[in-house]
């Protein structure tokens, strides 16, 4: 059985938003159905909801809440939660719902509202997302977790600030077509530079703030239906072909001796630095992402791509960091391990260049309101595909000319969870 995309809609991201959770949720709604004339609500046999944590509005159980605001009470809806991979797997979940044939149209909706609080206790929140009795007593919070993973790809790799900066002039400058956009919101549609990049405050060696996701307040909804009702709601269904999971040791320092990775990868095990000792398991490492990796081979399979530069025409990366970014072009298979930074330095990753990714602007340039991030990621790959920017973004430099497949991907914690999707129209 296929399983098609049938409509997506989303909100601004922005920091803050004034509306209620459930508010944004139905913003995203109407956004979706202004598309889909021949929908009613009681046609959606269940949902499938996302939401980081009970902690920013103090609130258990708020997609309670949200499934009656939508009217839906009395069909299924349940929640899902893995961190910042909750959206991905909220998407997965509703594919396979589909896929096993128990129902036939299913919404998947995410949200997340960050703005009441202060930054500092957002992370703290964010960072109870680590191991509490090890990481988080002595002082863990993912920005330093992630300044030290891309510290480690510098000593390996090579990796460097400059292409960190150009990772993050990529998707600032992305986000400026997007009136979705976070950073569009408060900056407008000027462009930025490298030097830019530079002059922002530095958070955790290497990183600065222009090369860390924004705290955002948003919502996004994806409604998924099978290939026997999908054509009575909309004559450009955009199909999954292909959905993989994966997952990872919770503390990356455990990465280095893990032995249910050793001998999976041995073409990465064997791309290692003279200078350097070699682990129990060279790859992933703390440099690497595994969960991407596995994950990816699995969508790929299903998909039946071989060559991901040569059969994706565009990409949307999880991105809370620029070097996630980097590895995620090795670990999703674009490059070989160690040479991520070469596909930033040679424009291919551009929104010109033979493989685009994060047009959208990405986690620090449309925003990161977690539950919400990688469906509003995928929200702009289904309208990319459809090639309906033009019209949902008022600007026809943003859509990619004639796409025909794309990968969204999400994940969470240090990588320690993983989803990707293969999208077709």
């Amino acid at each position: 059985m296929k399983v098609a995309i049938i409509g997506a809609g989303m909100t601004r991201f922005d920091r803050p938003r004034r509306e209620l959770q459930e508010e944004m949720v139905a913003e995203a709604m109407k956004n979706m159905l202004e598309d889909m004339p021949n929908l009613e609500i009681k046609d959606i046999d269940a949902a499938v909801y996302s939401y980081f944590s009970d902690h920013l509005e103090q609130q258990l159980c708020f997609h309670w809440i949200i499934h009656d605001y939508l009217g839906l009470s009395g069909k299924p809806g349940y929640r899902v939660e893995s961190g910042g991979a909750t959206p991905i797997d909220a998407l997965i979940n509703a594919y396979m719902y589909i896929k096993s044939g128990i129902f036939k149209v299913v919404l998947a909706a995410g949200w997340e509202k960050m703005g009441e609080v202060d930054t500092a206790k957002v992370n703290e929140f964010i960072a109870m997302a680590s191991d509490t009795d090890w990481d988080f007593m002595v002082g863990g919070y993912y920005n330093g977790y992630y300044a030290a993973l891309e510290v480690r790809r510098m000593h390996l790799y090579g990796d460097t600030i400059e292409d960190l900066a150009l990772i993050s002039v990529k998707n600032h400058n992305n986000a400026t077509y997007n009136p979705y956009a976070q950073w569009r919101a408060r900056h407008g549609t000027g462009k930025i530079t490298v030097e830019d990049v530079y002059k922002s405050r530095l958070i955790a060696y290497p990183y600065r703030t222009m090369n860390i996701a924004e705290i955002s307040d948003g919502a996004a909804v994806m409604l998924l239906a099978s290939e026997e009702v999908a054509r009575k709601y909309t004559d450009t269904p955009v199909w999954i072909t292909g959905v993989g999971l994966g997952n990872d040791s919770m503390r990356p320092g455990d990465r280095t001796g893990n032995p249910a990775w050793l001998g999976l990868y041995p073409e990465d095990e064997a791309v290692w630095p003279d200078y350097e000792p070699k682990p129990l398991t060279p790859y992933p490492e703390m440099a690497n992402f595994g969960a991407f990796r596995y994950a990816a081979d699995m969508a790929y399979k299903m998909a039946g791509i071989e060559n991901p530069v040569k059969d994706l025409d565009l990409v949307e990366i999880f991105n809370p960091y620029d070097g996630v970014e980097i590895s995620a072009y090795e670990d999703l298979r674009f490059v070989k391990r160690g040479e991520g930074k070469k596909l930033i330095r040679e424009g291919v990753t551009e929104r010109w260049g033979e493989l685009p990714v994060n047009v959208s602007g990405g986690l620090y340039g449309q925003g990161h309101p977690v539950g919400a991030t990688s469906l509003g990621q995928a929200v702009v790959l289904f309208w990319q595909l459809r090639e309906e920017i033009s019209r949902k973004w008022g600007s026809r430099n943003a859509q990619i000319q004639n796409p025909r497949r794309a990968l969204i991907h999400g994940h969470g914690g240090t990588g320690c969870q993983a989803g990707v999707v293969i999208m077709e129209r």
